[in-house]
């Protein structure tokens, strides 16, 4: 019987160190200035305490097999929402990079320790790629994980720029984040063979159907296109959910713009790991939603605090499987 793993990704919402931490070099404490203001220790246990309560209930109360997530600013606070999972009884091992972002959030994955490992060396297996731009952004974090029987798969964590200042103004910024992707995506099936399979996931600040998303990063809409194309397509998972009116995030309605993608080799017949497709889904715990079905955010960093929340985007979730 194959085995299953349960995937989420989820954008934190600035999951960031306290107000003066030794931790935070100045560069970004003048590019955060007076938005740390106010954010004690206290507010971030109590933050951390509010999410993990949301992660541990994914799974059935298992928890994450492998937990993609944004908007963290350093491994500190990584480390303290691993220790809050302590309940679980999971072996949840890291994966952090700083990236060069001006507020410096970065990405990151926790993983159990059980079921997946990051083979050494670590050089040849965790890469930190930089979106090229005037002002320093996140980068896509890629890192390959070997399962328990050997079998080795690549997953590429995305943040890509925001939509501040207007989504036309900074269209060419996600472009950019989208021919990144793409780039990387294809240096790894000629690195290490074109049958790896790779799965993208993260937080790409655009919607399915939007230019950085198909014709930059390759997020195809139609499975039938991404497994005979000759060109490193992904196959977008999120369309199914397109037209129901779903949203990870809510701004003049809702906006699909935490996605995951996988390459043709999820998608063949004789594919060893492969997306249950039925099993994408927003992750929306009635706890995390307002009455009209919106994320209830934390705030914090300029926005008033509501400690009864936890982000202002919802998680997705997907099962992937391996054959026996």
């Amino acid at each position: 019987m194959p085995t299953q793993y349960h995937f989420v990704f989820w954008n934190l919402e600035n999951l960031f160190d306290i107000e003066g931490s030794p931790r935070r070099d100045d560069k970004v404490a003048r590019a955060i200035g007076s938005n740390i203001k106010g954010w004690t220790q206290a507010l971030l246990d109590r933050k951390i305490g509010q999410l993990s309560s949301i992660i541990r209930k994914m799974n059935n109360n298992h928890g994450p097999d492998l937990f993609g997530f944004c908007e963290v600013e350093n491994r500190y606070v990584v480390d303290l929402l691993v220790q809050s999972l302590a309940p679980l009884g999971r072996n949840y091992q890291v994966v952090h990079h700083d990236s060069p972002d001006k507020r410096g959030i970065d990405i990151a994955f926790i993983y159990d320790g059980n079921l997946f490992e990051v083979p050494e060396p670590l050089a040849d297996n965790v890469f930190s790629h930089f979106v090229l731009r005037r002002t320093a952004t996140r980068d896509i974090l890629q890192v390959t994980f070997r399962t328990k029987a050997g079998r080795e798969l690549i997953v590429m964590g995305n943040h890509w720029p925001s939509r501040s200042g207007g989504e036309a103004a900074s269209d060419a910024y996600r472009a950019m984040a989208g021919e990144t992707l793409a780039y990387f995506h294809q240096r790894a099936l000629e690195v290490r063979g074109d049958a790896m399979p790779v799965i993208a996931m993260g937080d790409f600040n655009d919607e399915p159907f939007n230019t950085s998303v198909v014709d930059y990063a390759l997020g195809l809409r139609l499975a039938a296109l991404v497994a005979r194309g000759r060109n490193p397509y992904f196959l977008n998972l999120m369309w199914p959910l397109m037209g129901k009116g779903l949203g990870t995030l809510y701004y003049n309605g809702p906006n699909l713009l935490d996605q995951f993608l996988v390459n043709k080799n999820w998608l063949q017949p004789t594919s060893t790991f492969k997306i249950k497709t039925d099993s994408v889904s927003i992750v929306k715990f009635p706890e995390v939603m307002t009455k009209k079905g919106e994320p209830i955010p934390f705030g914090g960093m300029g926005k008033p605090v509501n400690q009864n929340g936890f982000s202002d985007h919802f998680p997705v979730e997907v099962i992937v499987t391996e054959a026996d």
